[in-house]
């Protein structure tokens, strides 16, 4: 499923506000299982370095066209594509993760809540100020007063965390040194976008607005990458075609068709080039040249799990669910590791509308969700199998799984009530939805929040 878009829910939403200031082009995280992967083998190595468990760390994807990269209520370390997208080298976007994972290390979430309510009462007093220049008759002020109120917020929270920055930058230098990589990216990335420095705050990339640059940090950078760099080993060049190959599906899939164009054009008749214009061109629902495009991929590559997913995705959502089975399928055998991959196949299998098919689907969506237990689409597909093998009372709890992890609480309980009802409450099946209406119920809950198994889920949409 090339990349499959997400919607952030309330909390998660709270959580991106208060970490970082996202424009108004954010539209939420997407996921995809050849972009995970490869983030997941430039980043476990780093988090190993750094003393973390890398199963604990979930890397989030926002889709977002401006440079940024944070960390967020503990282990959550969250990459723009635009990051991705404008990263020169892999050493620069490892660079990047490596000085993230120094937050996590040094505990500045931590420091971070300080800084957010520091940032809270700023706010407050802004907006104070504003009411009482309503009062005396000058709304003009009044208005500039409350449209200021948030970024002079962001303003004194980012106060606080230019003092965690240096500390990170050192961390993140030791972990490429542990690994025995180049240290150069770090630097080179701040050194790349120094002009940052010169636009207004409200200018800046997010990126550069609560990681400030600053002559000395950028010496301080660069005296210690060159001697950790002369000791590294150079990065493979698969590495970088890794990096190639996410650029050019991002372009691909989120990029204006001009872009492609302009990246891509049919002169170059590299690997990545030739995945952007598949992408592009299945986009454009030119469905024959997208399709004649990827076997041309899945003939220079045909062990490539990837391109065998693009093309059962083409075929797919075209109509062709039954033509879809075997490209998916050939995904799940190379990469048996991705949950999203498996969701894939299942679905496929369900559009044949076939009986026969459902036990599959099923068996595929069970193991999807033992390896992702917050994956809401496989919840609901897995409902859509029940439907149709008439176990309405498991249809309903899996109904009630999708919701709760969608962090519909409402529609949670109501499912799990109607569940609990068809199920005996001995059996697993039946106290999970006692749990999930206890934990969904609104009476149980604070007001404005959530209770529950996680502390962040994302939405899962076609």
């Amino acid at each position: 499923m090339g990349l499959l878009k997400n919607v952030l829910p309330a909390l998660a939403t709270a959580v991106l506000a208060l970490t970082a200031p996202l424009t108004a082009s954010a539209q939420g995280l997407i996921r995809d299982a050849e972009i995970e992967q490869i983030l997941r083998d430039y980043s476990d190595p780093l988090f190993e370095a750094a003393g973390l468990k890398p199963s604990d760390v979930n890397i989030y994807i926002v889709q977002d066209d401006t440079l940024n990269a944070f960390v967020a209520a503990g282990q959550n370390l969250f990459l723009h594509t635009g990051l991705i997208m404008e990263a020169r080298t892999p050493e620069e976007l490892k660079g990047v993760i490596a000085h993230e994972t120094g937050h996590i290390a040094g505990g500045h979430n931590v420091t971070r809540e300080a800084a957010m309510g520091a940032a809270g009462n700023t706010s407050l007093i802004t907006m104070g100020l504003g009411a009482l220049a309503l009062f005396a008759g000058a709304p003009d002020a009044a208005l500039a007063l409350f449209g200021s109120a948030q970024q002079f917020g962001l303003m004194t929270m980012f106060k606080f965390t230019r003092v965690e920055e240096s500390a990170a930058d050192q961390y993140g230098l030791s972990f490429l040194e542990k690994t025995g990589q180049s240290a150069d990216g770090l630097a080179s990335f701040m050194e790349n976008f120094r002009y940052q420095e010169l636009m207004s705050e409200s200018r800046r990339d997010p990126y550069f607005r609560s990681h400030p640059i600053s002559s000395d940090r950028i010496a301080a950078l660069s005296r210690r990458a060159a001697g950790i760099t002369a000791k590294s080993t150079p990065q493979s060049e698969e590495t970088a075609t890794q990096l190639a190959m996410m650029k050019a599906k991002l372009v691909g899939f989120i990029g204006p068709a001009n872009r492609v164009a302009s990246r891509y054009p049919t002169t170059d008749q590299s690997l990545p080039a030739k995945y952007a214009r598949a992408i592009a061109a299945y986009r454009a629902v030119d469905i024959k040249a997208s399709l004649t495009l990827v076997d041309e991929l899945i003939a220079i590559e045909p062990e490539n799990p990837y391109f065998h997913e693009l093309k059962g995705q083409i075929l797919f959502e075209s109509g062709r669910a039954a033509d879809s089975i075997p490209d998916h399928r050939r995904s799940v055998e190379l990469a048996p590791q991705h949950a999203l991959l498996k969701v894939n196949l299942a679905r496929s299998l369900i559009g044949t509308k076939e009986d026969s098919d459902l036990a599959e689907a099923e068996g595929l969506l069970q193991d999807a969700i033992y390896l992702e237990h917050d994956n809401s689409f496989a919840w609901n597909q897995l409902a859509v199998v029940y439907a149709r093998q008439g176990r309405i009372g498991d249809a309903d709890l899996a109904t009630a799984e999708e919701a709760y992890y969608r962090g519909d609480m409402a529609r949670a309980f109501v499912f799990a009530n109607r569940a609990r009802d068809k199920l005996t409450l001995e059996t697993p099946n039946g106290q999970r939805a006692d749990d999930i209406m206890a934990l969904s119920d609104p009476r149980n809950r604070p007001r404005g929040g959530r209770s529950g198994l996680s502390d962040l889920s994302i939405q899962t949409q076609q």
